[in-house]
C-alpha cells in the first residue's frame, strides 16, 4: 500500500499516511493521460480568432481590368487572395474547441496522475492548512518547511480565502479544492501538496 509522509505547517514530520491503493496504487496508463491533457487543453481554448474571406474585405467590386488583351493574367477582383489586402482562404472563424471525453477515461486518468505522484513521492500531506492572515511570506516559509518549494499544487478540502490569496503571488505556485483538481494541474506541479481532509475527499471521490 503506497504511503506519504505527514507534516505540520511548520514542517516537522508527525506521522505517515496510508494512501488508497485503489487510487494512489494504479498503473499509470500514459496513453490516457495525454487525452485527459489534451482535452483539458482544448476545452480552455477560447476560439476567438477571426479572419476575413475574399467576401468579407472591403473594394474589389470591379474587375480590375479586361479579361483578354492586356498581356497580364486575368483577375477577376483586386480583393482575390492573390492580392495584397486580399481575403483569406479558409479564414478561420470563432468556434468551439471543447468535446467531451468519456468518464471512465477521465476517471482513470486522474487515478493514473495521483499513482504517478505518489510512487515518485512527490505527494505531501499537512495534517491542517490553515493560516490566520494573508501573508504570503509566512505561506512560502510553510512551502519552504515542508520541502515543497519548487511548482506546486496546494489542495484543500473547501474554499480558504486566505490560502489562495496567501499563495497567489508566489511563482509556480497554484491552489486548488479537492473537488476540482484537474489532470494537467497535477502534471504541471513537481509537488502535491494536500491537506489531510482533501485527502479524504479525493479517495471518496475516486475510489
Amino acid at each position: 500500500m503506497p504511503t506519504a509522509k505527514l507534516f505540520n505547517m511548520a514542517g516537522d514530520q508527525v506521522g505517515e499516511v496510508a494512501l488508497s491503493e485503489a487510487v494512489f496504487g494504479v498503473e499509470p496508463n500514459e496513453s490516457v493521460l495525454h487525452d485527459s491533457v489534451k482535452n483539458h487543453l482544448a476545452n480552455c481554448r477560447q476560439g476567438t480568432q477571426s479572419a476575413l474571406t475574399r467576401a468579407e474585405v472591403s473594394g474589389g467590386g470591379r474587375k480590375p481590368w479586361r479579361q483578354k488583351g492586356t498581356g497580364r493574367a486575368r483577375q477577376g477582383s483586386i480583393r482575390a487572395p492573390q492580392w495584397t489586402h486580399g481575403g483569406i482562404v479558409f479564414a478561420p472563424k470563432p468556434r468551439s474547441y471543447s468535446y467531451v471525453l468519456n468518464k471512465k477515461v477521465k476517471r482513470l486518468a486522474m487515478k493514473s496522475a495521483l499513482s504517478a505522484k505518489a510512487a515518485a513521492g512527490e505527494i505531501i500531506v499537512i495534517d491542517s492548512i490553515k493560516m490566520d492572515s494573508i501573508k504570503t511570506k509566512d505561506f512560502r516559509a510553510f512551502l519552504n518547511a515542508v520541502k515543497a518549494d519548487g511548482k506546486s499544487l496546494v489542495v484543500t478540502p473547501a474554499k480558504d480565502e486566505i490560502v489562495v490569496k496567501s499563495a497567489r503571488n508566489i511563482p509556480g505556485v497554484e491552489t486548488s479544492m479537492a473537488n476540482l483538481i484537474n489532470v494537467y494541474d497535477i502534471l504541471k506541479a513537481k509537488y502535491l501538496v494536500l491537506d489531510k481532509e482533501a485527502l479524504t475527499v479525493i479517495e471518496e471521490v475516486f475510489a
